[in-house]
C-alpha cells in the first residue's frame, strides 16, 4: 500500500484549537463498518448506542509534564520532551536544538534544573536529572506536552482538559485522545445501564504524532509503548463475548494494548513493550466496535482505522466529516466505528 492512500486535504480552521465547553459536548460520527452508513450524532448519544452485556475499554494512562524549555551548557536553546521515564533519575527524550547535544554535555532546564546527556538511543537520547527525581522534576518544571498542531502555549484550562477523568497511572506525554470526551456523569449512566467498563494501560509516546515517511507502507516502523493488560480485563473480555456482548474500545491506545496482548491467538494477561502496527489486512481478534477521533493525514492511526472499518468507508467519512464542519485531531470531535463481521 501507498502512503498517498491516506492522504486528504484539511482545512486549517477545522483543527480544533480548544475543546468543546463541556467534555461531552462533543459530537459523534457513527459509522457502520459493514454498510457504510454514516450518521450524524451528539457524543451525550453514546450511551444509547451500547448494550448492556457490551464491554467499555478505557486507557487509564495519565499525561505528565513532560516538556521543558531551557538552554545548553553553551547558551544555545533548546526543548526537551520526556518519552519515558526509566527509572527514578533517568529518562529518555527528544531533543530538540540547533545543533544536537553530544554525550557528556549538560543541559539547564526550568530555573536550575541541571540535566547530564548520557548518548543516544536512537532518535532519543538518554538523560540524567541531577538532585532531584525525574517525577518531582517534571511537576515542579514541566508543561503539558499539547500536540505540534495546537498552536498556543499550555493553560490552566489545558492542564485539566488534556487529560481523561480517569486517568490514574503516570507515563503518556500524550492524551488518549478518544477518552477526553467522557465525563463522570457519562461513565456513571453507562455503568448503570449495565455496561461493564473496565481499564487497561498504555502509556502513549510522543511518536503517536509523528508521520509515516516511507512510500510504501509496509516498510514502516512504529515507536514503541509500554502496556499492560490486567487478568481482569481478559476475564471480561471474556465473560462480554459468553453473553453475546460487544468489546468497545475507547481509542486507539486501548485497540492496540488488546490486539497486542492477543497476537498469539487468544487474549492474555501481561505487561511489555508494544510496536504493533495496525493496517489494512491487519486480523483482528478481541476489539468489536472503536471509539476514536479524527486523525492526521498519512498518520499510523488513520491507517488503524482505516484497517478497523474499511479503507473506502474511512475515505467516505473523513469526506462527510470535513463538509460537515466536524472539528479534528485532539481536542476535536469524536467517531465510533463498528467493525465488518
Amino acid at each position: 500500500m501507498r502512503i498517498a492512500q491516506f492522504d486528504y486535504a484539511l482545512p486549517g480552521d477545522l483543527i480544533a484549537q480548544h475543546p468543546a465547553a463541556e467534555r461531552s459536548r462533543s459530537r459523534l460520527l457513527h459509522l457502520d463498518g459493514a454498510s457504510g452508513a454514516l450518521a450524524d450524532r451528539a457524543f451525550a448519544a453514546l450511551p444509547s448506542l451500547i448494550e448492556p452485556n457490551d464491554l467499555l475499554v478505557l486507557n487509564d494512562t495519565r499525561v505528565i509534564k513532560a516538556r521543558l524549555l531551557g538552554r545548553k551548557s553553551t547558551g544555545g536553546r533548546i526543548e526537551l520532551l520526556v518519552e519515558r521515564v526509566l527509572g527514578e533519575h533517568e529518562a529518555l527524550a527528544l531533543i530538540r536544538a540547533g545543533h544536537p547535544p553530544r554525550p557528556g554535555s549538560d543541559l539547564v532546564l526550568g530555573e536550575a534544573l541541571r540535566v547530564e546527556v548520557l548518548g543516544r538511543e536512537g532518535d532519543l537520547y538518554r538523560v540524567r536529572f541531577a538532585g532531584q527525581p525525574v517525577a518531582e522534576a517534571l511537576e515542579r518544571y514541566g508543561a503539558v506536552p499539547l500536540p505540534p498542531y495546537i498552536r498556543h502555549a499550555p493553560r490552566r484550562e489545558d492542564a485539566e482538559r488534556y487529560q481523561t477523568v480517569y486517568a490514574e497511572r503516570p507515563g503518556a506525554v500524550a492524551a488518549p485522545t478518544a477518552g477526553l470526551h467522557f465525563d463522570a456523569p457519562m461513565l456513571e449512566r453507562i455503568a448503570a445501564a449495565g455496561v461493564r467498563v473496565v481499564k487497561l494501560t498504555l502509556h502513549v509516546g510522543a511518536g503517536t504524532f509523528q508521520p509515516v515517511r516511507v512510500e510504501h507502507v509496509e516498510e514502516h516502523r512504529m515507536h514503541r509503548e509500554w502496556f499492560e493488560v490486567p487478568q481482569s480485563v481478559v476475564d471480561a473480555v471474556d465473560a462480554a463475548r459468553a453473553a453475546g456482548g460487544r468489546v468497545l474500545a475507547v481509542g486507539t491506545t486501548a485497540l492496540r494494548a488488546l490486539e497486542s496482548a492477543a497476537l498469539g491467538g487468544r487474549l492474555q494477561a501481561g505487561a511489555g513493550e508494544t510496536d504493533l502496527f495496525v493496517y489494512p489486512g491487519f486480523r483482528f481478534r478481541v476489539v468489536d466496535r472503536l471509539l476514536t477521533n479524527f486523525h492526521l493525514p498519512k498518520s499510523s492511526l488513520l491507517m488503524l482505522v482505516a484497517a478497523f472499518g474499511g479503507l473506502d468507508n474511512i475515505r467516505r467519512a473523513y469526506a462527510h466529516a470535513i463538509a460537515q464542519r466536524y472539528r479534528f485531531f485532539s481536542y476535536g470531535d469524536a467517531m465510533l466505528i463498528e467493525r465488518p463481521a
